[in-house]
């Protein structure tokens, strides 16, 4: 029983567990819901522990159950009498985010005793926060997708860690006038670069040919505003890789989307990988104005 995997998965309600349960369950793992902190080491006196099928054990465990906190010490004491080290993946998620989470699913919130929603959730944050420091996973789920916390459910599955540096990156090239990605995290705007559309020569080229790439890039100014801003992108990206972030997309604007920011998200895309980061890119609008939608 010294090998054996075993993940208590808690944290804030909204957050996304039950989605994360079903990821560790999809993986081959045991799961149990709202188990009793006090029953767990017992729960490993079954025979079923034994169960070559079974890859490790998930135990989801909150503020549903009254005796979690004063329980949460001494239980993990017993299991680690047992020999048996779970680890403690902590989910949270900013408070907008949780509140459109409950409005959209109609739940109640566990701890809505004649409380509002967002006393609710800020008395839970409270209770929780001392469990949230020391736990050894922590995925703040504000920007995730059901997608995006599997993927990081799985890559805990694999490697027995958070891992941080398997962040996907993607560039998307668009145009204002045709709307915002609304999945970018990173907004630049490359409309004060002179633009090769009222160069009759370049006009009907996009940002990826030769041409426009060479007179996109050889102002003083591209090339000061290359230099500055990919070195805030250096900076950055440890950093969101140390909050736990799976996804980051950077969006590179220009107005139609077909030159001024081509090329220039083909120069992050260029440098990012050459830190072999291995970012996406996508050209969503380059060719909206020569083609049918």
């Amino acid at each position: 029983m010294k090998n054996q995997k075993v993940f208590i998965i808690t944290g804030l309600s909204g957050s996304g567990k039950s989605t994360a349960i079903s990821a560790f369950e999809d993986a081959g793992f045991y799961c149990v819901d709202n188990m009793p902190m006090e029953l767990v080491s017992r729960f490993f006196d079954l025979p079923l522990k034994e169960d070559p099928e079974i890859k490790g054990f998930v135990f989801v465990m909150d503020v549903r159950a009254r005796n979690f906190l004063p329980k949460y010490s001494s239980g993990i004491s017993l299991l680690e009498e047992k020999g048996l080290f779970p680890k403690t993946i902590f989910l949270k998620a900013d408070e907008d985010t949780l509140i459109n989470r409950f409005s959209q699913t109609r739940r109640h919130h566990p701890m809505s005793h004649h409380k509002s929603l967002m006393e609710s959730i800020r008395a839970e944050k409270i209770m929780m926060l001392s469990l949230e420091k020391n736990s050894d996973i922590l995925i703040d789920t504000t920007d995730f997708n059901v997608h995006k916390l599997k993927s990081v459910i799985l890559d805990i599955v694999h490697t027995g860690i958070l891992n941080k540096n398997l962040m996907k990156i993607n560039i998307i090239s668009f145009g204002y006038k045709y709307g915002i990605p609304h999945d970018a995290d990173i907004l630049i705007d490359m409309r004060f670069l002179p633009n090769p559309f009222f160069v009759p020569d370049l006009k009907d080229q996009d940002g990826e040919s030769k041409d426009v790439k060479n007179f996109v890039l050889s102002f003083d100014e591209t090339k000061i505003f290359l230099k500055k801003y990919l070195d805030i992108i250096d900076f950055l990206l440890p950093l969101y890789r140390k909050e736990n972030k799976a996804y980051l997309t950077i969006g590179v604007g220009c107005t139609g989307g077909r030159h001024r920011s081509v090329v220039i998200a083909r120069e992050m895309f260029e440098h990012i990988n050459s830190k072999k980061l291995k970012p996406g890119i996508i050209h969503r609008d380059i060719d909206r104005d020569v083609k049918p939608i």
